[in-house]
């Protein structure tokens, strides 16, 4: 899940359980809707309590690499910020270092290049208004 600034850039968190950049989520808990742990994972990761259910941009299936299981993984359209919201960002646990905006040219060096395609088809599914199915971060159907 992410949030966009007033310039269209893209949030990203820096989580000190794991090297590298990601976004703004977690891990689905049993019976629990992913729309709804991406709502309660942003709450909790940095204090922004997203007042409705979140669009589905793009639902990826990752094959399994050691020494990673693969999965389900889901980025859904959290809205924008306002640079008053972007104020208001919270780091309230020990999972992350640190928080950016950053453009789709700045994700390019932070993130790994499965995170990054599936940035990428995100944004082109949020322009487009639908919804992407990707495996392993191509697009597919």
């Amino acid at each position: 899940m992410y949030k966009r600034q007033e310039h269209d850039r893209v949030l990203l968190v820096d989580p000190t359980y794991k090297p590298g950049w990601e976004f703004p989520g977690g891990v689905v808990e049993q019976g629990e809707a992913p729309a709804r742990a991406g709502m309660r994972e942003v709450a909790e990761e940095i204090g922004i309590e997203l007042d409705a259910v979140p669009r589905l941009l793009v639902v990826d299936w990752e094959p399994p690499k050691p020494p990673g299981f693969g999965g389900m993984r889901f980025l859904f359209d959290g809205g924008r910020l306002t640079s008053a919201d972007a104020r208001r960002l919270l780091l309230p646990g020990s999972e992350l270092r640190g928080w950016r905006f950053v453009t789709e040219a700045e994700a390019a060096t932070m993130l790994p290049p499965v995170r990054l395609n599936r940035l990428r088809w995100a944004l082109r599914a949020r322009e487009r208004g639908c919804a992407l199915n990707l495996e392993a971060g191509v697009p597919v159907g």
